[in-house]
């Protein structure tokens, strides 16, 4: 989300749902605050006996915690307290997210100043690290919001260039080589399996979502922007659907624009039901509207109209499947 007062923030993304029927409030990021707030940063600030500073190039592990990591917990507590606050009493989904292994592994530099990536003994680490850490908070977020049904979402932006090997070196005048899909599949499965049955959703906003991938792993919610959907994504996508695989699709631009009618931003996904040949009847169980990606980059007035188009779609889409 855009802007930096987390009571606010909080504020907007409760208020904006009447329920569980009609949305799903989230524990917000506000990168805009700085190293720390950040995607990287934060989930870096959760990881278990690992540690990482911000350096020139970007976030560098380190032996010990330091200021940055320091300021990504404190930041991290304040958002919590915010939602805490405004969560009183609530009962039902509540998102919380951070940063998938892999897209973790590509950002953070080693001592010697290459990605975690390079090195699979670093990345096992990593993916233990971020296991423990999510452990610990999603425990936090049980505590402070009790009658919440956390959904964990894993942001993996990366993934695909990971996948493909097209994740750069320090240098830049190569790239590091792709990773062995079973062992891409391996790390994803034990992160996600802190949820303890749970519901997990992988967020990817790049073309060519590994639909199949995730779903082996056990993610129960795929999240990407359905605007990068070609007809080549239909068998997987159907599969997906008839395994039980739940949509979080990407309809409304995350940044600042004009907001088509409600039943205009779903016709798309309408039109995808019919090619795939599914019963209209399943669309209000097996998906969920979403921004495509993040809203930090929009104007905070456009963000919150963003989220209540979100809540507005949804309903046209439950009331006229068809």
């Amino acid at each position: 989300m855009p802007g930096g007062d987390a009571r606010e923030t909080a504020k907007s993304v409760t208020g904006t749902f009447e329920g569980p029927e009609t949305g799903m409030p989230y524990l917000a990021e506000l990168p805009a605050r700085g190293p720390g707030a950040d995607m990287i940063g934060r989930t870096a600030g959760m990881l278990s006996e690992l540690y990482a500073r911000v350096e020139p190039s970007g976030w560098r592990l380190g032996d010990r915690p330091g200021r940055d990591t320091k300021r990504a917990r404190s930041w991290l507590g304040e958002d919590l307290d915010a939602l805490e606050e405004f969560t009183q009493g609530y009962e039902g989904p509540l998102k919380v997210q951070a940063v998938g292994p892999w897209t973790l592994a590509a950002a953070l530099e080693l001592h010697n100043g290459e990605v975690a990536l390079s090195d699979a003994g670093a990345c096992r680490d990593l993916a233990g690290s971020l296991a423990e850490g999510l452990r610990e908070h999603l425990a936090d977020v049980r505590r402070r919001v009790p009658g919440a049904e956390i959904v964990l979402q894993l942001d993996e932006p990366s993934l695909i260039a990971v996948l493909r090997g097209q994740v750069r070196s320090a240098s830049g005048y190569r790239t590091h080589r792709a990773v062995d899909r079973q062992l891409v599949e391996a790390t994803l499965r034990e992160v996600i399996g802190v949820q303890s049955g749970g519901p997990v959703v992988v967020h990817s906003c790049a073309p060519d979502v590994p639909f199949a991938l995730l779903r082996r792993a056990g993610a129960t919610g795929v999240s990407f922007d359905f605007s990068l959907l070609t007809e080549r994504d239909d068998d997987v996508i159907g599969e997906a659907v008839e395994a039980g695989t739940r949509l979080f699709a990407g309809v409304v631009a995350g940044t600042d624009g004009p907001l088509s009618d409600p039943a205009g931003s779903v016709m798309g996904v309408r039109t995808l039901w019919r090619r795939l040949g599914l019963s209209p009847g399943l669309l209000t169980d097996a998906v969920t509207l979403t921004p495509s990606c993040g809203l930090a980059g929009a104007s905070p007035e456009y963000a919150r109209r963003a989220l209540a188009h979100c809540v507005r779609a949804a309903r046209s889409l439950a009331d006229n499947p068809e």
